[in-house]
């Protein structure tokens, strides 16, 4: 298959609710009125959590692990009141415990609190989600060259709902657990800055509860639309990372292209992070080329993101291993779809290599692929059924990948998270352990950022008034 086609064909595809007891509808009684406006706002069967400072009761927190023969068969968990301030973990109470009893309190109803998701690779400015469903007609043997001459014509007709439909891409991600993201933003002649502006106005209004890294994405090609201008300008505009694209198959000159774009990022003292899909010899080469420039570069180590990066899939196990070790050293960051098909991405082996894997849902509904969901928990449940077995311990490790590698548990079973000044983000799911979270893509009941509660599924509303 000729490498063109990577980007279409490797993009990855992608119980019950919660009863009325979580997120009761009443706060803790008060003894005296002057205190009744620490209480939060009921209206219409919700709750409005605008309280800085409150309880959360029936917590279900993963406290070890059980053993059958130095075998992890279960995870304990306990019920626990989590005390909130400040938009940080104050402390973790013996459940239904209240040192202060004018501070409101709401009910969990025994949800699972699992770290927030982070969605560590999306368009957040090119998308059709939020308008009438189209999925386009590509033909096989289209090439990305042919992608790209879509794309030039179809952004003038995207460019109206930039912001709006950004902004539904945003609630979805916090409707499946995700406070934290890292945009990529294009970056060439037919948008200029345009879409970098209005991603920027809607994550200064979101910001509340949301946040998100942009990565200026030259997405026509850096060398091939004459695009460095631009990027250069994207970074003085406040752009966090300098993207780059196929330096072979698009740019045709791959040690020009991968240096202009280390350039850039020195120049502006930004982070690296670069959409490689080439499969074949030329996408090992640029792999090998970027690991021993940052070898080379001090300035860079800890600084690239090598997106997608399938050529790590069709490279022997040994190279794989050679690279990994190097990458881990250097700090190099692999950011993956999780591809479904004919392509197994070492993932696996690049995480007890030490290398940083995290994912993100790249497409959500766009010219590209209509599959993109916008859900890291299904991310890890889709990795958990590709690279590991199916046991209680490796489920539950399988969650790092979709929250930052953080993680309730060690691997002993000793409780790494949530501990005391820990930042307030997070989400309830309803089930019982991160194990079971990930093999059943278990249901979230309610989404918080720094303490504020960002998303509550509308199942509750429903079921609290029935």
């Amino acid at each position: 298959m000729h490498e063109d086609n990577s980007r279409r064909r490797f993009l990855s595809n992608s119980g019950k609710i919660i009863t009325a007891a979580a997120f009761a509808a009443s706060a803790v009684p008060l003894a005296r009125a002057d205190e009744r406006k620490h209480r939060a706002a009921i209206q219409g069967g919700n709750v409005t959590m605008s309280a800085d400072h409150y309880y959360l009761d029936n917590v279900r927190l993963e406290s070890g692990f059980e053993y059958a023969q130095e075998s992890v068969v279960a995870t304990k968990t306990i019920l626990q009141t989590v005390e909130i301030a400040g938009g940080k973990i104050v402390a973790l109470r013996d459940n239904l415990s209240h040192p202060d009893t004018a501070l409101p309190a709401w009910d969990a109803g025994g949800a699972l609190m699992l770290p927030a998701m982070r969605d560590m690779h999306i368009h957040l400015d090119k998308t059709f989600y939020g308008g009438p469903w189209r999925a386009l007609n590509r033909p096989e043997g289209t090439t990305i060259q042919d992608m790209i001459a879509l794309e030039q014509r179809l952004l003038p007709e995207l460019a109206p709902y930039t912001r709006e439909r950004a902004g539904k891409l945003i609630d979805l991600l916090q409707s499946k657990g995700s406070t934290v993201a890292r945009s990529h933003c294009n970056i060439e002649p037919v948008s200029g800055l345009n879409n970098l502006h209005a991603l920027q106005a809607v994550l200064a209004e979101r910001q509340s509860g949301f946040r998100c890294e942009i990565v200026a994405f030259p997405q026509h090609g850096l060398l091939l639309s004459h695009a460095e201008p631009l990027m250069r300008e994207a970074m003085q505009a406040g752009a966090d990372y300098v993207g780059g694209l196929d330096p072979t198959s698009v740019d045709g000159a791959m040690e020009k292209s991968l240096d202009t774009m280390f350039q850039i990022a020195l120049d502006y003292d930004k982070g690296v992070d670069i959409h490689l899909h080439e499969t074949s010899p030329a996408g090992a080469a640029a792999i090998e080329y970027m690991v021993s420039t940052v070898e080379k570069t001090p300035q860079l180590k800890g600084r690239l993101t090598i997106s997608h990066a399938f050529a790590l899939a069709t490279m022997p196990e040994r190279q794989v291993q050679d690279l990994a070790r190097r990458m881990a050293a250097q700090q190099v960051t692999i950011a993956s779809t999780v591809p479904v098909g004919t392509l197994h991405m070492p993932l696996r082996q690049l995480t007890e290599s030490g290398v940083w894997v995290m994912t993100g849902t790249d497409s959500v509904i766009d010219h590209w692929s209509p599959f993109g969901t916008g859900d890291m928990l299904e991310k890890a449940n889709l990795y958990a059924q590709l690279y590991i077995h199916p046991d209680e311990l490796s489920l539950s490790r399988a969650l790092a990948i979709a929250t930052g590698n953080v993680l309730p548990l060690s691997d002993k079973g000793e409780r790494n998270w949530p501990r005391e000044q820990d930042e307030a983000s997070f989400v309830l799911v309803d089930a019982s352990c991160s194990a079971e979270a990930v093999a059943r893509v278990s249901a979230r009941t309610a989404t918080f950022y720094r303490g504020k509660r960002v998303w509550e599924n509308p199942c509750r509303k429903a079921a609290s008034e029935s």
